[in-house]
């Protein structure tokens, strides 16, 4: 079969539309997206791990790919920090917690950590350097459903935008 041009295919600066399964060893589903509700990414903007975006590369409309990936090359391996509780009142109350929300503090060197929800009760928050998902083998099965062209302000802002400027970006937080 004659494949597409380079155009057709997945590669840097194109937004690509993906229905797929992401599960854990144990086959539990962690997240997934249809054809009605494709996921959208920008690739080479780091909007997916690694290990997910390497197994697209390439790839056209109709592709379909299964790939499992190490913990190396997707959230890599957990870190042995144990979650640290945070007074509730050191969140905003306006900002609505959910468990696997990511957050950015400043660290006391300045730096900027990222910290991820994993317990919420009225007087504490738990919360963990550790995405969710690090330490797990990630096993993904997705099929190419679109590919385009990214737009000069969705290359500038790193990730697609669905007809106007906003946080249009996939979710972070379960693919990257």
């Amino acid at each position: 079969m004659l494949r597409g041009s380079m155009a057709d295919t997945i590669r840097d600066g194109k937004v690509a539309g993906l229905s797929f399964v992401l599960k854990d060893d144990d086959g539990d589903t962690i997240d997934g997206a249809d054809a009605d509700d494709p996921l959208l990414y920008l690739h080479g903007a780091g909007n997916l791990v690694p290990g997910i975006e390497d197994a697209l590369n390439g790839k056209a409309v109709g592709d379909s790919i299964k790939v499992s990936v190490p913990p190396e090359a997707g959230y890599g391996p957990r870190e042995d920090v144990e979650p640290q509780a945070v007074p509730r009142g050191a969140f905003p109350e306006e900002v609505e917690l959910e468990i696997g929300m990511p957050f950015w503090v400043e660290a006391d060197d300045g730096a900027e950590l990222e910290l991820f929800v994993v317990a919420i009760d009225d007087d504490e928050v738990m919360v963990d350097v550790n995405h969710p998902l690090a330490g797990m083998t990630l096993h993904f099965e997705a099929t190419v459903l679109s590919i385009r062209d990214a737009t000069a302000e969705e290359r500038e802002h790193g990730h697609p935008h669905d007809g106007e400027c906003g946080d249009e970006a996939p979710d972070p937080s379960t693919l990257n």
